[in-house]
């Protein structure tokens, strides 16, 4: 029998936490641990081409599932192509483990070839980062590193030199088997609580916005609006735990905002945050009252000014906060900023609906479409930049439908790779991968990733070749835009180059059945659908300045002389254009 190495020690107590792959590249450092993982039974290895992707594929994992997500780097450049996707994770606090494998032992702190130092590289991005020079320390480290990400939310990072991991295990024993599933209940104090009712009680028309600590609080949620006859509205994180089912939705704020949302926060009395840490504070009303309620202390009142800070789980919250408050009577703000949000869609669907048919085709067309084919409990992993703004405007929530993107990092392409971990975690699971083609191109070697593992999932490029979402903020701050545009090549032709299935819709006659053929296509499949460049979205508030700004803009494209370049996005855009 082989004898048990640190390497085993350290596999077998991530399998004791509940972690069930590891994601990475194999080689240097790194070997004694990818020995282990192919002899542990329960522990799958997924080839990555890139750290970063690795680090994202993990937070995906984490995310739907709640396990534990591990990925690996080796040495210096692995730990630094790790960075990214750990922000990405850390951010989105996914309980994600990083094994950064080290140069040998006995060369740290001497500049050897490939040397980084981990505890600074990481601390920024991590909970804890624990470096293991000697065998008999692995076991402590990696529980203490298990144990800040399960129960912080978020990364932890265990640095292990490839010597050290090859080493015979010690009779150090720390090992214990987690109960992943538990949480425990946290309910703010009597006096809190007490005020809180009396703050409700006070005001008469009343708010609630939510993010995504109102997970598994869906019916109290729904059941206090009722009380209260208070609109909902919600963050990008909190779609999925909120906007299904729920008759007093009114969309979306912020810059992807939509819907009644904005207009609603800032008529209101009383603005009450559950569970949301939503970061833009010239979204937030100046004049209401405003209660936060979150289970991170520190995270009370750092977007908003608070007239009460509340401490506690958004479920036992508002369990313990519905029989302390009275049931309002007048409806007549909620029904109003409910006509309003049933306007200001049907406006929407109308534009996407007249878009229709256009050639080159709207964005709007893709994602509507999508959205009817796509399973009732599929998962969308949604890039950054304008494909955020689709999938929050045009792709309904359900109760089973999940949305991952990077929404508080911001990043650029983690759709393509959250992808790989979201469809490893659940091979059945219909997951839709909804790439713009800069953040495509950018990890682009992931859809080999797809192949090599035959993970099913549907990519859906969406290739105006250009940075949308950057023309737009230069339009919007009165600049021309500037090397926005790329030059793609035919990314259906290069899925089929590849041997998987590619399919290229230019035609907006050829949408649906474009979409319906990738989605019941068995193994990976993508779709390189080519939109509008000129096709612009605009924020729920449009300010003078913003105004001002494209006109600017405008004014400067025609006067360099290219008054084709403006023309086509006045008519891409013309219901969107704003107008003083």
């Amino acid at each position: 029998m082989a004898r048990r190495t640190v390497a085993d020690q350290f596999v077998e107590i991530l399998l004791a936490a509940g972690a069930r792959t590891m994601y990475g590249i194999v080689g240097d450092a790194l070997n004694p641990v990818t020995d282990s993982v192919r002899r542990h039974d329960g522990m799958d290895w997924i080839h990555v081409r890139h750290e970063e992707s690795g680090a994202f594929a993990a937070g995906a994992e984490a995310q739907l599932t709640g396990r534990l997500g591990v990925c690996a780097g080796s040495s210096g450049p692995g730990h630094v192509h790790l960075v990214n996707g750990l922000y990405d994770a850390h951010r989105s606090h996914a309980p994600v483990l990083a094994l950064a494998a080290h140069v040998p032992s006995t060369e740290l702190g001497t500049g050897y070839f490939q040397e980084t130092n981990p505890t600074l590289l990481f601390a920024d991005c991590s909970h804890y980062c624990g470096v293991v020079t000697r065998r008999e320390q692995l076991p402590r480290v990696t529980q203490m590193a298990v144990q800040y990400s399960l129960g912080r939310g978020g990364v932890s990072v265990v640095a292990l030199p490839g010597d050290v991991a090859g080493e015979p295990a010690s009779a150090a024993y720390l090992e214990h088997t987690y109960r992943v599933g538990q949480r425990p209940a946290a309910r703010p104090s009597e006096p809190v609580l007490d005020e809180f009712a009396q703050l409700v009680n006070d005001a008469r028309r009343v708010v609630l916005f939510c993010g995504r600590g109102v997970a598994g609080a869906h019916d109290e949620v729904v059941a206090l609006a009722a009380k209260l006859k208070a609109p909902v509205g919600h963050a990008m994180r909190g779609k999925d735990w909120v906007q299904y089912d729920n008759p007093y939705d009114v969309g979306m704020s912020g810059l992807l905002g939509y819907g009644a949302c904005y207009d609603a926060m800032q008529e209101c009395d009383l603005l009450i945050l559950l569970g949301t840490d939503f970061p833009y504070v010239q979204f937030m009303p100046k004049e209401s009252k405003v209660v936060q309620v979150d289970i991170a202390r520190e995270r009370l009142g750092r977007r908003s000014r608070l007239d009460l800070g509340v401490w506690g789980d958004a479920r036992e919250t508002v369990l313990a906060l519905l029989p302390r408050v009275a049931e309002k009577g007048d409806r007549t703000f909620l029904d109003r900023m409910l006509r309003r949000h049933r306007d200001l869609m049907e406006r929407v669907h109308v534009y996407a609906d007249g878009v229709s048919g256009r050639r080159p085709i709207h964005p709007e067309q893709v994602a509507t479409t999508i959205d009817e084919l796509a399973a009732d409990d599929a998962v969308f992993t949604v890039d950054t930049g304008m494909c955020n703004v689709w999938a929050a405007r045009y792709l309904r929530a359900t109760a089973r439908r999940r949305f991952l993107g990077s929404f508080n990092h911001g990043t650029m392409a983690n759709a393509l790779p959250q992808s790989v971990g979201a469809q490893h975690a659940d091979r059945d699971r219909q997951v839709v991968a909804i790439c713009g083609d800069g953040g495509f191109t950018m990890l682009m070697g992931e859809f080999l990733t797809l192949l090599q593992h035959d993970l099913p999932v549907k990519v859906v490029v969406f290739d105006n070749a250009s940075l949308a979402m950057v023309e737009l903020e230069m339009l919007v701050a009165g600049l021309q835009p500037y090397q926005t545009r790329m030059r793609n090549p035919d990314f259906a032709a290069v899925a089929r180059a590849a041997g998987a299935t590619g399919i290229r819709i230019e035609d907006p006659q050829d949408v649906r059945e474009g979409l319906r053929e990738a989605f019941a296509t068995p193994g990976p499949v993508l779709v390189d659908a080519v939109t509008d460049p000129n096709a612009l979205s605009m924020p729920p508030k449009i300010t003078a300045e913003q105004v001002k700004g494209f006109g600017l803009a405008f004014s400067r494209i025609v006067l360099s002389g290219d008054f084709d370049a403006a023309l086509e996005m006045t008519r891409a855009n013309i219901r969107n254009i704003p107008r003083p």
